[in-house]
C-alpha cells in the first residue's frame, strides 16, 4: 500500500484545519457536544467525554456494521497513485479532538487488516509475513497516538485509555512472534489498566472495560501455558465451557486449537469397527483430539447453551476435515464410485475408510446435540410451568427433531466400508425403534391436545409396540454394548409406564366426552319458526310442542313452481314396425310404362297432323 494511505496525509490535516471550530462547537462520538475546557495555561482541555477511546471505537465498529469476530478489514482506504509527504501531527495543532482520531483509527486499520491476514495464512502461509507487517504498523501508530495523548490537554482517562490501548497492540506483536513472556506482561498490563477503569465508572461505561478484560484473559493464560504452566490449559477449557456463543467463544477455540495442534503430533493411527487406519492430514488429527477430549468439556459444562455451543464448534470442524479428505481423495476411483451411486469394487482404501469414520462421528454428534434440545425443550411442553416469557414447546417441534434422529441413524449403517457389518446394522436398528417409540408419542399427545381420541388410543398401541421391539434388541446386544445405551433403556422403560396410563386416560375421556356434547346440545339455541317436519333429525326439548298451537307443519303450505305446458317427445317411432308399400310401387311402375308406349304411337300418327 502506498505511503500515502499509511499514515495522516497532508490533505487530511488540511481538511481538518479547514474545519476548525471552537471546542463548545464538536459534536462528539457520543452524540453530544462537548464544551471545551481550559487549564490554567488557557490552552484548550480536552475532556473525557471528547476522546474515550473505548467507546468510539466500538460506535465505529458499529456504524461499520462489520463484525471483529470474523476480522474484517474496518477502516478501508483506497490505494493512491501517488505519494504525498504525511503532515506531523504537533502539539501546536491539537486544536481538534479528531487529529487523535487519525492515528487511532488507521492503528485500528492495519490491525484488522492483520487479522484478516492472519485468518488467511491458514491457506496461504505466505501471508503470515504479510500479516506480522501489518501488525507492526499498527503498533507505530498506536506509539504515535500514545505520544500525542501525553498531551497536558488531554485528561487522565484518556491517558490511562491510551496506555492500555498501547499494551494490548504491543502484546499483540509479540503474541504473533511468540514472545509469551513479553506478550504475557503487556496484556497483564492493560488488564490492570481497565480493571482500574471499570471501578472508577459507572456500570454502562464499566461494561466496555469489563468487556476488554474478558477479551485479554483467555491471551494471558495460553502465554502462561506456552512459559510451562500446565494448569492455564484446564483453565482455558474451564473459560470455553462458560463462553456459550459469542466472540470470545470464537478466539478460545482458536487458542485451545493451537494447543492441541502441539498433541496432535502424536496422535498417528485411529481404530473403528476392527480396522486400523493412518492419520497423515494435520486438520484431522486436531480434530480426532479434539473429539476425544469434547466429552469432558460437555460433561463439566454448566448451561445447556455452552454444551450446545461445543457441540457446533465440534461440527464446524468436523466439516472442515471432512472437505480435507474429500480434496485428497479425487484421484481415488472408488471414491468417484461412492459419490456417484455407484457400486464400489472391492476394499475401499484407508484415507476412503477414515472419511466414513468421520461422517460416522458427524452423524453420532448430530444425534447428541438433537437429544439435548429434544431435553430442553420437554421442560416447557403444554401443561408443565413455564417461566414467564419462555415459549411453550409445541410437541411438533419433538416429533422433527426425532425425525431428524432417525435419519440420521439410517444413515450409518450406508457408510461406505461398513456393508458387511452386521452387528452395527442391528445395533441401529434398536435404537431406530426405541426412536420412533418417542416420535409417536409425541404425534399422539398433539392427537390428545385436539381431543381425537381414537387415533391417540392407536397411536399409543404403536408406541408400545415399538418400545418393546427396541427393548428386545437391546436385550440381545452383547452385555459391553448394551451398557452404552442404558440410559436410552431406562427411558424407553419409563415411556411404556406412562403410555399405559396415558392409553386408559384417553379411553376415558373419549366416554366422559359424551356429557360435553350433552352440554352443547342443552345451549344449543331453539330456532322456535321451523317446524317440527323440518328437523326431525335434531332433538331439542321445544315446549311450544305440548302448547295448544304446535309448530308441526307449515299451514298452508307454500306454492311450488310446476311448468305450465309439458312436453312430449315421440321416443316410440323408432320401435315401430311400418307396413310395405313394395307391391303398390310396382304397380305404379307397370303403369308408367304402358303410358309411355300409347303416348309414343300417337305423337307418330296425331303429331305429324297439326
Amino acid at each position: 500500500m502506498a505511503a500515502g494511505t499509511e499514515s495522516m496525509t497532508e490533505e487530511k490535516a488540511e481538511e481538518i484545519s479547514s474545519q476548525e471550530a471552537p471546542m463548545e462547537q464538536i459534536f462528539t462520538v457520543e452524540g453530544v457536544t462537548a464544551h471545551g475546557e481550559s487549564d490554567e495555561s488557557g490552552s484548550p482541555y480536552i475532556s473525557p467525554k471528547e476522546l474515550s477511546i473505548k467507546s468510539n471505537l466500538k460506535r465505529s465498529q458499529m456504524i461499520d456494521c462489520q463484525m471483529l469476530g470474523k476480522y474484517l478489514l474496518l477502516y478501508c482506504h483506497h490505494r493512491t497513485k501517488h505519494k504525498v509527504q504525511p503532515k506531523k501531527i504537533t502539539d501546536d495543532r491539537l486544536s481538534d479532538v479528531r487529529y487523535l482520531h487519525l492515528p487511532l483509527f488507521c492503528a485500528e486499520r492495519a490491525w484488522y487488516y492483520g487479522m484478516q491476514l492472519k485468518a488467511e495464512a491458514n491457506t496461504e502461509p505466505r501471508k503470515k509475513y504479510h500479516m506480522l507487517s501489518r501488525i507492526k504498523k499498527a503498533v507505530h501508530y498506536a506509539e504515535e497516538f500514545a505520544s500525542l495523548c501525553e498531551n497536558p490537554k488531554c485528561d487522565a482517562r484518556t491517558k490511562l485509555e491510551c496506555k492500555a490501548y498501547l499494551a494490548l497492540r504491543r502484546g499483540g506483536l509479540q503474541f504473533e512472534e511468540e514472545n509469551w513472556k513479553s506478550a504475557m506482561d503487556y496484556y497483564n498490563q492493560a488488564k490492570t489498566i481497565y480493571e482500574k477503569l471499570a471501578s472508577a465508572f459507572t456500570e454502562d461505561i464499566q461494561l466496555l472495560y469489563l468487556q476488554q478484560v474478558e477479551e485479554v484473559q483467555p491471551n494471558i493464560r495460553y502465554c502462561a501455558y506456552n512459559i510451562g504452566d500446565q494448569s492455564a490449559i484446564n483453565e482455558l477449557k474451564e473459560m470455553r465451557r462458560k463462553a456459550g456463543e459469542g466472540q470470545l467463544t470464537t478466539q478460545l477455540d482458536d487458542l485451545l486449537s493451537q494447543t492441541r495442534e502441539k498433541q496432535a503430533a502424536t496422535l498417528s493411527e485411529v481404530t473403528w469397527r476392527g480396522r486400523t487406519v493412518p492419520v497423515r492430514s494435520e486438520p484431522v488429527r486436531l480434530f480426532l483430539l479434539n473429539v476425544q477430549e469434547s466429552a469432558k468439556d460437555i460433561e463439566s459444562a454448566e448451561s445447556v447453551d455452552s454444551k450446545i455451543s461445543i457441540y457446533e464448534s465440534l461440527l464446524k470442524q468436523c466439516i472442515d476435515a471432512q472437505q480435507i479428505l474429500r480434496d485428497s481423495l479425487q484421484e481415488d476411483q472408488n471414491f468417484k464410485l461412492a459419490i456417484r451411486g455407484q457400486p464400489i469394487e472391492g476394499k475401499i482404501s484407508n484415507q476412503h475408510y477414515l472419511h466414513s469414520y468421520l461422517t460416522y462421528i458427524r452423524l453420532s454428534k448430530t444425534i447428541d446435540r438433537n437429544l439435548l434440545l429434544i431435553q430442553n425443550l420437554k421442560g416447557y411442553l403444554p401443561g408443565r410451568q413455564v417461566e414467564e416469557g419462555r415459549k411453550i414447546t409445541k410437541p411438533q417441534d419433538l416429533v422433527r427433531l426425532y425425525d431428524i434422529i432417525i435419519q440420521n441413524l439410517s444413515d450409518i449403517p450406508n457408510l461406505h466400508g461398513l456393508e458387511d457389518d452386521t452387528a452395527l446394522t442391528e445395533e441401529i436398528q434398536c435404537r431406530i425403534s426405541g426412536f420412533k417409540a418417542f416420535r409417536t408419542y409425541y404425534i399422539a399427545f398433539s392427537h390428545v391436545g385436539a381431543k381425537k381420541w381414537k387415533e391417540a388410543i392407536a397411536l399409543f398401541e404403536r408406541v408400545l409396540q415399538n418400545a418393546n421391539a427396541a427393548l428386545k434388541g437391546y436385550k440381545a446386544l452383547p452385555k459391553g454394548q448394551a451398557s452404552l445405551y442404558n440410559d436410552e433403556v431406562r427411558s424407553l422403560e419409563e415411556l411404556i409406564t406412562t403410555v399405559d396410563g396415558e392409553k386408559y386416560s384417553c379411553h376415558a375421556s373419549s366416554i366422559l366426552d359424551v356429557n360435553d356434547i350433552t352440554d352443547k346440545v342443552e345451549t344449543m339455541a331453539i330456532n322456535s319458526k321451523k317446524p317440527l317436519v323440518d328437523r326431525l333429525d335434531q332433538y331439542i326439548e321445544d315446549k311450544s310442542l305440548t302448547s295448544k298451537r304446535p309448530n308441526l307443519v307449515k299451514f298452508p303450505p307454500d306454492f311450488e313452481p310446476i311448468p305450465s305446458r309439458p312436453l312430449f317427445f315421440d321416443l316410440a317411432l323408432n320401435h315401430v314396425e311400418l307396413p310395405s308399400l313394395d307391391d303398390k310401387l310396382e304397380q305404379k311402375q307397370k303403369q308408367a310404362q304402358a303410358g309411355g308406349l300409347t303416348g309414343m304411337v300417337k305423337g307418330w300418327f296425331w303429331g305429324g297432323q297439326k
